[in-house]
């Protein structure tokens, strides 16, 4: 007997249901996978917290990218034997002393960073290593202490590091500030693998930041890309500088699940195009 065209097994019933079982799995997909992005967090109290900075006008800065699990005395250490400097507070006579820095190409160690708010408040601590002859160039980060105890026992700190590749102005508030580097990922591995080396770290562990990010821009308009993780190092009491760190066991490491694992590869492999976009 031949299928009516009302009949359940008619061809153009057969055809609904299977478009519409179709865009069920793909709604049903397209919700299900940011879940398969985020972590089985270790550090749950800060599941949910907007994972960017702002500036004082209320810009969006950089994001958080890098964390530590350690008391201020463990952190200072680990960053100074890593070669690291705290840096100087942000004064009129310091201003005037990184100009004449950039200027005259002169070291500058500890120079000033602009302030960046997380939480509402500005940074607790900022560190910098720097490159070349003047303040033009360097590494450095900000970070916060967002729990005084977290789930291991000891403080929390959040932070956001990134690369200064010059000086220059502002696009938003046309004042004489930094530019970053656009490769936020390179920047945090490169702080946490020097930071966290040896035996400086317990373990390193990855929990969910800003998530994944093509063409973000900070709070000086330049433009950056991130896979969106937070890399966390668990800081040990013990603290060395070279050559000793060569006899101290490697961090343990946390494999991050499955779709973020995949997410980060691609935005490996995605790495060297995007930074042939414009900087800002």
């Amino acid at each position: 007997m031949s299928d009516t065209p009302n009949s359940p097994f008619s061809p153009k019933r057969r055809r609904t249901t299977l478009i519409v079982a179709v865009l069920g799995g793909l709604t049903i997909l397209y919700a299900a996978i940011p879940l398969g992005w985020r972590h089985f967090e270790r550090l749950r109290r800060l599941d949910g917290h907007e994972m960017i900075t702002r500036t004082a006008q209320g810009i969006p800065g950089d994001p958080i990218n890098v964390g530590f699990e350690a008391t201020p005395d463990e952190l200072a250490c680990a960053f100074e034997a890593s070669g690291w400097r705290p840096a100087n507070p942000v004064t009129w006579k310091s201003s005037l002393k990184i100009v004449g820095s950039v200027l005259l190409k002169h070291p500058y160690p500890d120079a000033p960073v602009s302030p960046l708010y997380f939480d509402q408040r500005i940074e607790d601590l900022a560190f910098e290593l720097p490159i070349g002859q003047s303040a033009a160039q360097r590494h450095h980060v900000r970070l916060w202490k967002v729990e005084d105890r977290g789930e291991d026992g000891q403080p929390v700190w959040l932070g956001s590091a990134s690369l200064d590749r010059s000086v220059g102005i502002s696009h938003y508030t046309l004042r004489v500030t930094h530019h970053i580097d656009g490769d936020l990922d390179q920047e945090r591995n490169f702080l946490i693998d020097l930071v966290a080396s040896g035996g400086r770290a317990k373990s390193v562990f990855e929990i969910t930041g800003s998530g994944p990010t093509v063409a973000g821009h900070n709070g000086g308009g330049d433009r950056y890309f991130t896979d969106g993780e937070i890399k966390v190092a668990e800081l040990t009491p013990a603290c060395a500088a070279p050559p000793a760190l060569a006899a101290l066991p490697a961090p343990k490491t946390s494999r991050p699940p499955l779709l973020v694992r995949l997410k980060n590869k691609l935005f490996k492999a995605l790495r060297p195009w995007l930074r042939t976009l414009p900087v800002s």
